[in-house]
């Protein structure tokens, strides 16, 4: 029975990029105004095959990934054997780095989840332009534009861009394993993606900060799995008030954890 549902499952997957439904909820606009920010929720319901959002003109608008691309980057460096899995130990070299959580030793699994930036940048630079655009182009993971200096920042700062719809349809070819990298790359990559387990629901997610034309973005991306059901997720905000809004890092996942909650995904608390 447990294979049946699976199968249903990758079913609705492979159909889930025609003739999906894009219905606007209002509520989510109130949600991000409580939190003093302006942008776009986008949630996407496998089972019924469709999108909902404040704005979907926004969703469709690119912006800088930011950490959000920690989820190709690992995953090009699993494909590469750069790291092994997720136990891998990406040594601290003892140079002063802008988070305490980011000088000591991490795994992979560590790193990933305290969005390290400096250990990416290492990775990026172990995998090197031409490995990078090979791999990008290969995961149709699109709009990446570096050269040998940016590599490892381009999706920090610079012209590098991508949507909110964009970012969904990269994770659901991913979670469908419709990406061309290997089973052992998928699992492990959902091995680090995991933020949140419970009885309720498994939440696998990214958090993004970055600055674009002096504006801050902030993403949190990602699907919640429910009794065999999937949900993909990708937040984009930035601040209202000039810039002056307290507790942005934390909207970006209360936010999105507030419109699942109206959507009935998961439980009130």
């Amino acid at each position: 029975m447990k294979a049946l549902k699976t199968l249903i499952v990758a079913l609705m997957g492979i159909s889930s990029f025609a003739q999906e439904q894009e219905n606007v909820i209002p509520e989510f606009k109130t949600i991000l105004d409580q939190h003093q920010v302006e942008g776009s929720i986008v949630i996407f319901d496998v089972q019924e095959n469709a999108y909902y959002s404040n704005d979907f003109k926004w969703a469709k608008q690119g912006f800088i990934p930011a950490s959000t691309f920690k989820i190709p980057n690992t995953i090009i460096a699993l494909e590469l054997g750069i790291v092994k899995d997720e136990n891998t130990v990406l040594h601290w070299n003892g140079e002063k780095r802008n988070l305490p959580a980011w000088e000591k030793d991490l795994t992979l699994t560590e790193a990933f989840q305290a969005s390290c930036v400096p250990c990416y940048q290492d990775i990026a630079l172990q995998i090197g332009k031409k490995r990078m655009k090979s791999y990008l182009t290969k995961l149709n993971y699109p709009k990446m534009i570096f050269d040998k200096a940016s590599l490892n920042y381009f999706w920090l700062q610079g012209e590098s861009k991508i949507s909110p719809m964009e970012q969904i349809e990269f994770l659901n070819r991913f979670y469908f394993s419709k990406l061309p990298i290997s089973e052992r790359t998928t699992a492990l990559m959902k091995k680090v993606m995991v933020m949140d387990q419970n009885e309720m629901f498994t939440l696998s997610a990214k958090t993004g900060l970055g600055i674009r034309d002096k504006s801050t973005v902030g993403w949190y991306v990602g699907y919640l799995e429910k009794e065999h059901k999937v949900y993909f997720f990708a937040t984009n905000i930035t601040p209202k008030n000039n810039g002056n809004t307290p507790n942005f890092n934390a909207a970006r996942i209360d936010t999105t954890l507030e419109a699942l909650r109206f959507l009935k995904v998961i439980e009130n608390q």
